[in-house]
């Protein structure tokens, strides 16, 4: 992990967990002079998988609150923040922190987090076995491709047993890092798309919350997953992102503290939408280390706001990627 790229997730995580924001802007003038929130200058919002049920209930209550938005969809977590960056969004919501400081880095833009929603486990699948026990030495496990879903996957897979990273790993590691020898598995790097599909020709699969009801997955069938509630789980906060310059706009912000949405992915025990709260972990680590030793769960029930309130997870539509998603 470059020096950069630290010092980016170490700003784009403060930012998202302190919410310092930076100032406001308005486009009304863009569009013949029509507010923001208008439904002649809707709120454009990207996210992966608009089919989410949620985010029917997102605009219905938007809507009650007298604001209009257009949920914007993409087929790739790439698609979104260059869409926010060139101005065809004001918002999206799909990404966790370490995707957006990536993203910031690689293409020397500012987008900032303006409201945090969640953390959401990273999980294991397989059509041929039931356990991870069952998988035998020298399966093969799909993982998505992208660098920060990529080491997160790998993590997965350390905790589960099924590999060994190297002593020197960093916090991203990519399949180099793997002690092939001490490993029990393979991997294969894949687009995170294609991750569910694989599991046709593969042993099992790690697939990101984006893909699991496309491909008719049921979470509670997971082999493994990671704990949503450690400190090493802190990167993988998904996040409300806007450009810098709108970052404390007051539309944007009534939005991100949307009254609470019943049923809402917050509340779901069964492995993509529980928040952490009185939740045991699943077995990564402490804080500063999310493969090494059981630690102790950082408890998270919401996420702070600039003004010192909360925004509880089942408020906010299902982040993705779980980063991604996501």
């Amino acid at each position: 992990m470059s020096t950069n790229l630290r010092r980016g997730v170490a700003l784009v995580a403060s930012a998202a967990l302190a919410l310092t924001l930076a100032a406001c802007s308005s486009d009304s003038e863009a569009n013949g002079g029509a507010e923001k929130g208008t439904e002649d200058n809707p709120v454009r919002i990207g996210v992966v998988g608009a089919s989410d049920p949620q985010w029917d209930v997102f605009e219905d209550l938007a809507q009650e609150d007298g604001i209009a938005v257009d949920i914007v969809d993409f087929t790739e977590y790439t698609q979104p923040n260059p869409a926010l960056t060139d101005g065809d969004l004001d918002l999206n919501q799909f990404q966790h922190i370490l995707y957006l400081a990536q993203y910031n880095e690689a293409d020397g833009q500012d987008l900032t987090p303006i409201g945090a929603t969640a953390v959401y486990p990273l999980a294991l699948y397989s059509q041929q076995y039931t356990s991870v026990e069952d998988i035998p030495e020298g399966g093969e496990i799909a993982i998505p491709n992208d660098v920060t879903n990529q080491a997160r996957a790998l993590f997965v897979l350390e905790e589960a047993g099924l590999i060994t990273l190297q002593d020197d790993a960093g916090i991203v590691p990519d399949p180099t890092d793997i002690d092939e020898a001490a490993s029990k598995v393979t991997v294969t790097p894949v687009d995170a798309n294609q991750t569910a599909v694989a599991l046709d020709s593969v042993a099992a699969s790690v697939v990101n919350n984006d893909f699991v009801d496309d491909a008719g997955l049921d979470p509670a069938d997971a082999l493994f997953a990671d704990s949503a509630e450690s400190e090493g789980a802190r990167p993988y906060i998904n996040v409300w992102v806007s450009r810098a310059e709108d970052a404390d706009n007051e539309v944007f912000q009534r939005l991100i503290e949307a009254p609470q949405v019943p049923g809402g992915r917050g509340e779901d025990p069964g492995g993509r939408g529980w928040h952490g709260v009185n939740r045991k972990p699943v077995g990564r680590g402490a804080a500063g280390d999310p493969r090494r030793g059981p630690g102790q769960p950082h408890p998270v029930s919401s996420v702070g706001r600039a003004d010192g309130g909360c925004v509880p997870p089942s408020a906010l539509p299902r982040p993705r990627p779980d980063l991604p998603g996501q």
